[in-house]
């Protein structure tokens, strides 16, 4: 009859260790099941499960290759229903587990175990993304990363995400949760809204001051924000303050724009990946069109400003784009390129883009308003905008600096 065992070997790591335990499994005649092997800080953790028909030698073969390979061998059999068990918990959902911070505190592994545990998920993997903290104690330059492998049936993902965010508030740390999915690992565009994402500034705002009606402008957002103007009421609104603001101050703007943390290593890892990247804005294409040129944008798609013997009109070209035209923008363009809406990405910080995050497969809030972070799928507030590749599944290793 068919035997069952799990092999665990545990030591110094060396290079021969895999091949000489391989060869001692092969005199048993073991069938390999599944195997597992990493190395931390140079100690080596290996786990194999393998079937054989006679187990008789199996100890004193192990025990042989464990003296000459410099490792602890356990063989641990595995019962039918152990092994029923294991198989059922491997084909259960997997999520991914994202932390990000300046820096990981020891005591968030105990929070989310957990959190995990309340939810009854299995932690079947725990490793770092990002590089490794410098001797000098000095905090990782784009931060501290680690993924967690989950599995579990039947989560409710809603409550899920509703814990992880408060947890990760209390600790300063951004906890993601997603599904895993073939997707994932084949996203083809990513887009952007503009003003406090990609900028650390509101453009609208910065040309009210210069033309003296900030606070006129400010009253009217006021109104927006207590429900009783739509997005274009108070768009039109706030522009026509502006009328005959002088063009060359939106060129003075345009040079001054203050670029957010991480923007320019994550776009020029997204242009080295093969990402098609867009600006889809609430604001104008003057601005977009220069960060387009700056960072290098496959496209944009803002609001024209109607400029009129070098002033500002007060008006801009219909459609304005708003939070369902720039949904309508990010499917149309992943129609266009042929790719389905799982392989897209969304990133924006407003009310204004909810409808785009959740259109897209990722969806990511990114320094938004409790609000805006409560509602969507994902959130940054922690780190640059180059986080955004960690929750792609990028490596350190594998980035440009």
């Amino acid at each position: 009859m068919m035997k069952r065992c799990l092999i665990r070997a545990t030591g110094r790591a060396r290079p021969d260790q895999l091949a000489g335990l391989g060869k001692a499994l092969a005199k048993t005649g073991a069938r390999l099941l599944d195997i597992n092997q990493s190395v931390t800080f140079g100690m080596l953790s290996l786990e194999a499960l393998v079937a054989l028909e006679h187990d008789s030698a199996l100890e004193a073969m192990l025990s042989e290759a464990g003296d000459s390979l410099g490792l602890d061998i356990q063989a641990i059999a595995v019962s039918a229903d152990d092994y029923h068990r294991w198989s059922l918990e491997a084909s259960q959902p997997r999520l991914i587990l994202t932390l990000l911070a300046p820096r990981l505190p020891a005591g968030i592994l105990a929070e989310v175990g957990g959190l995990t545990a309340e939810f009854g998920l299995h932690v079947e993997l725990v490793h770092r993304l990002s590089g490794r903290e410098p001797l000098d104690g000095e905090s990782p330059g784009n931060g501290a990363c680690v993924e967690c492998w989950l599995r579990g049936d039947d989560v409710n993902l809603a409550a899920l995400h509703e814990k992880a965010l408060a947890l990760g508030a209390q600790h300063g740390v951004d906890i993601a949760i997603q599904e895993d999915s073939i997707w994932r690992r084949h996203r083809r565009l990513v887009c952007f809204d503009m003003d406090s994402t990609l900028i650390k500034a509101e453009v609208i705002d910065e040309l009210a001051r210069r033309h003296g009606v900030g606070d006129e402008v400010a009253a009217v957002t006021e109104q927006a924000m207590r429900g009783e103007l739509d997005f274009k009421q108070s768009f039109r609104a706030r522009m026509s303050k502006l009328e005959g603001l002088d063009e060359a101050v939106l060129a003075e703007i345009a040079e001054e724009l203050p670029l957010m943390d991480g923007v320019e290593p994550l776009m020029a890892n997204l242009k080295r990946l093969g990402y098609r990247t867009a600006i889809i804005s609430g604001g104008f294409t003057y601005f977009a069109r220069h960060l387009q040129e700056k960072l290098g944008f496959d496209e944009i798609h803002a609001n024209e400003l109607v400029i009129e013997n070098g002033k500002v009109t007060g008006e801009v070209q219909e459609p304005i784009v708003d939070a369902e035209r720039k949904a309508e923008l990010l499917e149309a363009i992943a129609l266009r390129e042929g790719w389905m809406l799982e392989q897209t990405i969304a990133v924006g910080d407003g009310a204004n883009d909810l409808k785009m995050l959740g259109k897209a497969g990722l969806g990511i809030a990114y320094r938004a308003k409790p609000l805006v972070r409560a509602q969507a799928r994902q959130a940054i507030s922690t780190l640059g905008l180059d986080a955004v590749l960690y929750l792609i599944g990028y490596r350190h290793s594998d980035l440009l600096d």
